[in-house]
């Protein structure tokens, strides 16, 4: 687990005192839209205890979590059409465990110098959200 003290963005989102566009939350986990994303739909799963690195997730946990990534999958194959969405522990950017869903199409290059810069119209990240959450 990180230093308890650690306060993540993560955290606040947790907490509610930042707002995010949240589209599946239990007991031990929380998605969200990420606000940098590779492609639109974007979604971040995190752990709402925080852990720093993925061995530090107790396996029970991380069980847990891919099989919500699982669900999270369908959902946005379903949801938004997407030919499959690739998985992504990347590591360090924040110091809590995530796993970013990141939305892809075959063919399509949205990484390294290909990447394009994607942002969201007004109420499009919501109705991407809605979109997602109707099909879990």
């Amino acid at each position: 687990m990180t230093d308890p003290n650690t306060d993540t963005i993560f955290s606040k989102i947790i907490r509610r005192e930042i707002p995010a566009t949240i589209v599946y939350e239990d007991a031990v986990s929380l998605a969200c839209m990420d606000l940098h994303p590779v492609s639109k739909g974007h979604l971040l799963l995190v752990s709402k205890e925080p852990y720093m690195w993925v061995q530090d997730v107790p396996d029970a946990l991380l069980a847990d979590m891919f099989t919500i990534v699982k669900k999270l999958i369908i959902s946005m194959k379903s949801g938004l059409g997407c030919d499959y969405v690739q998985v992504v522990i990347a590591g360090d950017e924040v110091p809590h465990f995530h796993i970013h869903l990141i939305p892809r199409h075959h063919g399509e290059k949205i990484f390294g110098d290909h990447r394009p810069e994607v942002s969201y119209s007004e109420n499009e990240l919501q109705n991407i959200a809605d979109k997602i959450k109707t099909t879990l």
